[in-house]
This record gives C-alpha cells, structure tokens and sequence, in this order.
C-alpha cells in the first residue's frame, strides 16, 4: 500500500512515492522538482510532467512542469534586491525585461536528505544548505537552509516547507512554488471541461517589466467569477499577480473536471500571501496557480513593507508551512 524507492523518471534519478492509488515522482537533481502527482487507479495525472522527448528542454526551462522551489520568486527589478540597509546584486536572467527572475534553487540539485514509508504515508525529505561555498552565496550572502517534506497518504499529497536562518544576522525570507497543474488532467477531457476558483483578493497592476506599479487594478468579470463559482483557466492568456485572501480558513485553487465531475483541489498555507496566475497564453492544457510569501519586486515595489509580504527571520529562526494537493 505504501512504498518510496529510487529509480527513475525518463532516465532521470527519481524517488517514488506510492501510497494507494496515488503515486509520485521527486527528482533531487533537477530543482528537487516534484513532477508527477497521479492518481493511477482513475488515470489522472494532476500535474503537468515532461514527456520522455521533453526531458532535455524542461532540464533548460524547468518552470512549468511540476512544482518548481523558487527562492526568491518572480521578478526583481534589474536584479536589485535592496533590504535592510544593503542591496543584494541577483543575476539578470530574463533579458526582455532586465530583471531576475524566480531565484536559485529551481534548475540546481538538492539533497536527498531521507526517503521511507511506513502503514501512514509514503515520504521525501530534499534540502538546500546555503554556507559561504554555495553558488547562492555571491549574490545572497546568508546561511540559510531550506528543506521540503513531500509525503504521501490517505489525504493525498502534502507539502511540508521550512526555511532556517542559521547565520548570525536577520535575512529575508521570499518563497513561492511554480506549481503546474494540468487541465484537463483526467484522460478523455479536453480544456473546455475545466473550472477553477481560486481564493484571490485584490489584482496587483503590473507594468511592461512585469513589475508592480502601486496601484490595484479592478477585477474583470471573469477574474471575480475566479473568487466564486469559477470560470476557464483559459478565458484570456494569463500572467497575472494578486493578493490572496483565504475563503473559510483555507487559501485554495480548485480545478474541476465537468465531464469527468472530478475535482483538484491545492490547498496552499495562509502564510503564502500572494498569488501568480500564468496559463501559457491560454493555449488549453496547463495553468500554473503559483502561491508566493510576497509580492513582486517586493523590496523594492512601491507599497509599504506590511503590504510587499517581506518576511525578516531572526538568526535561528524557522519559517514553515503546509500546502496540500489531493483529488475530491
């Protein structure tokens, strides 16, 4: 009923994760990446993975397959990142805009810190250590640890994330995932079949570096249907930024499958104060609900601090939180 093992994803290390009808796939060495939650019993595939002859281009753009670690996330505005009194230099590596892009652990290889399973769940344990000889290190000069439990049981697939400050000055804290989820995701469907509601607040206006401008902009029709009943995650190409505001305790995506009448349901923690929305220019098949601690460009984003999500740790001090993904 449950098992974790290592093998392989197309040729890639892998560890499995089994637990009932569900199954998962982890690569340590390709961003600790998470690129495959199934149910195999129903045949859904409920994240986007790379198909065999897609290996070598998700290895040079890992960004929308699977769950994606990215520490900082999203853009920081010609790489600056000016906090506390310094301004760290990040690389410039998205050229149209000029900005850094999405930080430094999503293509690197992490740590396979312990793998099992027992009678409750199947399990992952991966982790990036950031010391003096980390290539983080040049451009975000903290000793940081960052390490994510991915478990499998009865109530699907959880993730368990926490951040460490193990230097001897306070450091910011600025996590998101690059989550990509397919849709449809049950075999037979097609992208008309799906809905989702998503418990957004507020959308955050962006400018043509994708950057916040300090305003809100007001919310289309579609965008408040996302708050209620739902609409297609296709009704336009997407690349949106919004705060988010939990519905009933819970900060959540849900994607439902009409045909199927089958249902995705991500329930990101309420620490995750923000969220992207990116749909691949709305072509149909994937979506990428993407939960972020702060906003775009947040040090330097013109709103307050309390706005911009910036989260400070203390030396010693621990940062985590549990998301969960599970079909219903």
């Amino acid at each position: 009923m449950s098992n974790a093992y290592e093998g392989t994803f197309h040729g890639e290390k892998a560890i499995w994760l089994r637990y009932g009808a569900y199954e998962a796939a982890l690569l340590p060495d390709v961003g600790g990446n998470l690129v495959a939650f199934r149910d195999t019993e129903k045949g859904y595939r409920y994240l986007r993975e790379p198909e065999a002859d897609e290996m070598d281009a998700f290895k040079r753009r890992p960004m929308v397959h699977g769950i994606p670690v990215l520490f900082p996330p999203n853009r920081y505005e010609d790489g600056r990142f000016p906090w506390n009194g310094r301004t760290y230099q990040l690389p410039v590596n998205e050229a149209k805009t000029g900005n850094h892009l999405h930080g430094f652990f999503y293509d690197m290889p992490w740590q396979v810190d312990d793998y099992g399973a027992d009678d409750v769940c199947s399990y992952v344990v991966v982790a990036q250590r950031v010391t003096e000889s980390h290539p983080a290190y040049a451009s975000f000069p903290h000793r940081f640890t960052i390490k994510i439990r991915y478990s499998l049981g009865p109530d699907g697939l959880k993730q368990e994330t926490g951040v460490r400050n193990d230097g001897d000055e306070p450091m910011p804290c600025t996590l998101g995932f690059h989550t990509t989820v397919n849709a449809p995701f049950a075999p037979g469907s097609s992208p008309s079949d799906c809905r989702f509601k998503m418990t957004i607040g507020r959308r955050i206006e962006l400018n043509d570096r994708m950057l916040p401008t300090g305003r809100y902009a007001p919310l289309s029709e579609h965008e408040t249907l996302m708050q209620g009943d739902g609409t297609s995650p296709f009704f336009e190409p997407l690349d949106n930024h919004y705060t988010a505001v939990p519905q009933g305790g819970r900060n959540v995506m849900e994607l439902t499958d009409t045909r199927a009448n089958a249902k995705l349901v991500y329930e990101a923690g309420n620490a995750f104060k923000f969220w992207m929305i990116y749909n691949g220019g709305a072509q149909g098949g994937f979506f990428c609900p993407e939960p972020q601690t702060n906003m775009v460009n947040a040090p330097a984003a013109p709103f307050s601090a309390e706005e911009a999500g910036i989260v400070t740790l203390a030396p010693g001090e621990v940062w985590q939180e549990t998301s969960r993904m599970y079909g219903a």
